[in-house]
């Protein structure tokens, strides 16, 4: 699946396309909160600008819906190109359309060394049907496509695909962000170092059905908490109280009991409490005996410690989804400590984006694992073991 990067192309005096992810989240006056998406792409930009070539940037920002100008507003990547001004120490241009007027004049006249931001691709209706047109204009502005935005990797929009396919004969590559996306989520996965361990969790079964039954083919042990582990014990007979279950799921939930046998671990015990906040009455029970008034809102200490010796010895881990509700002290407790294990195992592991790389970053361990996924879906179908479209058109090492 080796695919050529943006180190394997001559980029000097030409012009490079390149779909970041910028879905960076803003506060109310606009301000950017989180400018992570935005530093994760300073390689592939710099390699471009230090070697003599020009960039133009496309990405997205949120879901606007077209109906209201005002509202759509908010969505608007000027914030995010004013920002790209600070990181960098090279001019940051930002045009007021993605195919307009605006966008032809700033791409025809940016200089080497320079970068162009077109304003949320998601403003022009041609980019979620793929329209020709549309990836034509786009497919002008450069010499070399680049996707680095492993985010919407998974999703086959134009400025993803309808562009690349429309430069046929100019190089199209992955930016290092990609690139590094790629080399874990698929190919550690394809040759673990083992034991190989994986660790799911979040809210729903039916989010995670493909990649559970995926990691057991692939696994040792596969780790099941969150709120989807309350769907499993009342699969088996247990009692919920009042915490999140898919009844619908119960089937499904039976099945991968079964397809599991001892490479899956439920949890033997629950940490739980009489309302949704970390001063509500508390108790820790036996998985499966949760009382009528209460929910499950972590692992209980038994399954803590049960789960932190199987990573601990682990070679090889990957994680997506926290173990409960990581937010809310005492109720992050299973998270941290999953958290704590994976660093503590000194195994290759991959942050499978999201919640788990909320917490992660939350807990300041960001930096003490080996990887940490940029795209939540992405990494999820990644983790399914899906092609993506936008990655294989790219070309080959």
């Amino acid at each position: 699946m080796a695919k050529k990067s943006i180190a394997d192309v001559d980029v000097a005096g030409k012009a490079v396309l390149m779909r970041v992810d910028f879905n960076v989240p803003l506060d109310d006056q606009s301000q950017i909160t989180d400018d992570r998406r935005i530093t994760e792409a300073l390689p592939s930009i710099k390699s471009v600008l230090d070697r003599g070539g020009r960039v133009i940037l496309m990405s997205h920002l949120g879901r606007p819906e077209g109906k209201d100008p005002a509202e759509d507003a908010k969505y608007s990547l000027k914030p995010v190109a004013e920002r790209l001004g600070q990181l960098l120490t090279t001019p940051v241009h930002f045009a007021t359309d993605t195919v307009g007027d605006d966008a032809k004049a700033k791409a025809a006249a940016l200089k080497d060394k320079e970068v162009l931001i077109l304003e949320n691709v998601r403003f022009n209706k041609g980019e979620k049907k793929g329209d020709s047109d549309y990836a034509g204009v786009l497919a002008g502005f450069g010499d070399i496509y680049c996707n680095d935005a492993f985010g919407t990797c998974h999703r086959t929009e134009g400025s993803m695909v309808a562009v690349p396919n429309a430069m046929p004969g100019k190089p199209k590559v992955c930016g290092f962000l990609v690139e590094k996306e790629i080399k874990f989520l698929s190919e550690a996965i394809a040759n673990p170092q083992r034991p190989f361990v994986a660790i799911v969790g979040g809210k729903k079964v039916s989010d995670k059905i493909n990649v559970i039954q995926n990691l057991l083919a692939l696994c040792d042990k596969v780790l099941i908490g969150g709120a989807m582990a309350y769907t499993f014990s009342l699969a088996q007979g247990g009692k919920t109280g009042k915490s999140l279950v898919e009844k619908d799921k119960l089937e499904l939930a039976k099945e991968l009991i079964q397809q599991g046998g001892s490479k899956l671990m439920l949890p033997v015990d629950t940490h739980c409490g009489d309302d949704f906040k970390g001063t509500c009455k508390k108790m820790v029970v036996s998985a499966g005996e949760i009382p009528d008034d209460y929910e499950g809102f972590d692992i209980g200490p038994k399954t803590i410690e049960a789960y932190s010796a199987v990573i601990k010895s682990a070679k090889t881990v990957v994680w997506n989804g926290p173990m409960g509700v990581f937010e809310m002290p005492p109720f992050d407790a299973g998270t941290r400590a999953v958290a704590d294990a994976i660093v503590a195992s000194g195994s290759t592991s991959i942050i499978g984006g999201g919640d788990s790389a909320a917490a992660i970053q939350e807990f300041g361990l960001a930096d003490k694992v080996t990887h940490v996924s940029t795209g939540g879906g992405a990494s999820l179908e990644m983790l399914e073991g899906k092609k993506f479209v936008a990655v294989e058109l790219l070309d080959d090492k």
